[in-house]
């Protein structure tokens, strides 16, 4: 039994990559960007990351000092505000994603001295301003230090990564912009 060989035209081919739209050029994303960057504000998005790292603190030192607890779960909010409060200077670079992070890890561990600072007036009778004026902040650290725990590594981390991943706009919302 013969069977017909298959021309060229016939022999499947496998699947092609999608092409490039040849709308899109190259000068039309260098000039995409470059209208983007124009309109990003670092000044602004450092402001608004430096609020929302202090607000982020005082809320997990209220939190932690109201539920006598230590909850690692306000690391991932501190990051989250900080990284969305970053998104006010419309920024596209690698530099306000950097800031994010540092912005979300000192929210972080300023929570931490704000509880230490809560914790110590409650059992001096001294108000928290009183303890941030007389207590030796070395003291504070090596409290921190003696606190800390390899879970704290864990929610600092996840803290950062929030702080990163959130502070730009993201591609959707920059090409709209």
């Amino acid at each position: 039994m013969d069977t017909p060989e298959q021309t060229p035209e016939q022999t499947p081919q496998p699947p092609q990559p999608p092409q490039p739209d040849p709308n899109v050029t190259t000068p039309a994303i260098n000039e995409t960007l470059e209208r983007r960057r124009a309109q990003q504000s670092l000044p602004l998005a450092i402001i608004a990351g430096l609020a929302a790292a202090l607000v982020g603190a005082v809320l997990w030192a209220v939190v932690t000092y109201a539920t006598d607890m230590k909850i690692g779960w306000m690391a991932i909010g501190v990051g989250f505000l900080v990284g969305y409060a970053m998104r006010f200077g419309r920024g596209i670079d690698a530099s306000f994603k950097i800031i994010g992070a540092i912005y979300a890890l000192l929210g972080c561990a300023f929570g931490n001295v704000l509880t230490i600072y809560a914790y110590a007036a409650h059992n001096t009778g001294m108000t928290v301003f009183d303890v941030m004026t007389r207590v030796d902040f070395g003291q504070i650290i090596s409290i921190m230090g003696k606190s800390f725990s390899p879970m704290d590594i864990l929610f600092y981390g996840i803290a950062v990564y929030q702080g990163w991943r959130f502070s730009t706009l993201p591609a959707a919302a920059q090409a709209r912009a």
